[in-house]
């Protein structure tokens, strides 16, 4: 038996992120590393990422909701339109990460969602560095953070002003909405997004 995985109560198999509460568990069980490919849903996770620098999933996952209230529910049009007092309400919203730079990095990255349109746009960008392959993790330390293509990526986002989007968070991002399945071998997660082979 794998010992990178944790059996539940329900006999399903999960690494030890996804095993240590209910919310997490929903979370690896319903969404994570499920094709995301719409702006607004992809802008989001972008965002969320972006927060999540430095500080654990678990903290932003909790703070989600609020995260979508602060930010209109990441529209990238109205945050793009945000003013000095959307900032400055933001930085007094106890409810979320308040990190100016991350703030303003969001803000600046609707922007350059926005901009984005013209070369097909943020969704298309993004899964436009689909890995020829995907890994094949068997234990966690097999799990990569980072790869050719999010640095590729996170260089790209870079040069079209995004801001927060290194080749970690750019992988991070990869493997949450399913553009890579790093689903531990043995996780009955593996493979579930139709992107990927089990």
């Amino acid at each position: 038996m794998n010992n990178d995985l944790i059996i539940g109560d329900d006999g399903l198999a999960r690494p030890p992120w996804a095993a240590s509460n209910e919310m997490l568990r929903n979370y690896y069980d319903t969404e994570w590393g499920m094709p995301v490919t719409s702006e607004i849903g992809l802008f989001e996770r972008l965002s969320l990422e972006c927060f999540q620098s430095g500080l654990s999933w678990a903290i932003i996952l909790s703070k989600r909701e609020a995260f979508r209230d602060a930010f209109a529910f990441f529209n990238p049009e109205q945050v793009a339109l945000f003013s000095e007092a959307d900032f400055e309400r933001l930085i007094e919203d106890s409810r979320i990460v308040r990190n100016r730079l991350k703030i303003r990095a969001t803000i600046a990255n609707a922007q350059a969602t926005l901009a984005l349109r013209d070369e097909g746009g943020l969704a298309d960008f993004i899964w436009s560095y689909k890995p020829a392959h995907t890994p094949t993790p068997v234990t966690l330390d097999e799990i990569p953070t980072q790869s050719d293509e999010s640095k590729l990526l996170a260089k790209a986002l870079k040069k079209r002003g995004f801001k927060f989007v290194g080749p970690t968070t750019m992988f991070a991002l990869m493997e949450a909405v399913g553009i890579v399945d790093t689903h531990l071998i043995g996780s009955h997660r593996r493979g579930s997004s139709g992107v990927w082979q089990a």
